[in-house]
């Protein structure tokens, strides 16, 4: 009777060891990041962009993990970017705020990377980036308007544009002065590694897409393969 006892007791060290062991190899790890919102627009056609300078809003980042899976507010410990700081800016805080001096679309980021879980095991330091867009309207009174330039996307990748106006992860549009010379340059993103532009002046079937003078209402395509 005894040595059954013993026996039992040896096989339920064993499983408490193998537990401890596979809870071990198995640290929480980010997956991945929402941004909330996940658009963002300041102004209205009837109001010069200037009259929205300082018009702000609190962006939170949300993180997903695993083992075991499980949502958290992970707002200050991400890196925060706005690819068109001219449009908008956004600090350490995630607070977003529209500058005033461009209007069109942004493109805005918030990163970790993780060289480490959460349990300090050491990782190949993944990057983890989620997105939102910011839009700024651009000023329209009077009905005038000028010419729209829309990009549609297709795939995973970001683009922006000089002059600021465009810079989204998804399908959108902005308003550039008649004439306008435009360069919009894509970047893959995820699984993706390349990209390609339809309906451009210059760069088709490249990453960068130029239009040489926009005078009137236009779209061009990305697809990011």
């Amino acid at each position: 009777m005894k040595r059954l006892s013993l026996r039992t007791a040896g096989v339920a060290a064993a499983l408490v060891f193998l537990l401890a062991m596979l809870s071990c190899a198995h640290d929480q790890q980010l997956v991945s990041i929402t941004v909330q919102p996940e658009v963002e627009t300041f102004g209205d056609a009837n109001t010069p962009v200037s009259q929205d300078a300082g018009l702000s809003v609190n962006l939170r980042a949300l993180g997903h993990y695993i083992h075991p899976p499980v949502t958290k507010d992970i707002t200050t410990q991400v890196t925060w970017t706005s690819n068109t700081p001219q449009m908008v800016t956004v600090d350490a805080n995630g607070v977003l705020t529209a500058t005033g001096l461009a209007c069109g679309n942004a493109l805005v980021s918030a990163t970790v990377q993780t060289n480490s879980s959460t349990g300090n095991r050491s990782s190949s330091g993944a990057i983890v980036t989620g997105f939102m867009t910011a839009n700024v309207v651009c000023f329209n009174a009077g009905g005038g308007g000028n010419p729209v330039l829309t990009a549609q996307i297709i795939g995973t990748g970001t683009i922006s544009s000089t002059p600021p106006g465009l810079g989204c992860a998804t399908t959108c549009s902005s308003s550039f002065p008649p004439g306008s010379a435009i360069t919009i340059t894509a970047t893959p993103t995820g699984s993706a590694t390349s990209a390609s532009w339809v309906g451009c002046d210059g760069g088709n079937g490249t990453a960068v897409c130029t239009i040489n003078s926009l005078t009137s209402n236009r779209t061009v395509t990305v697809s990011f393969t």
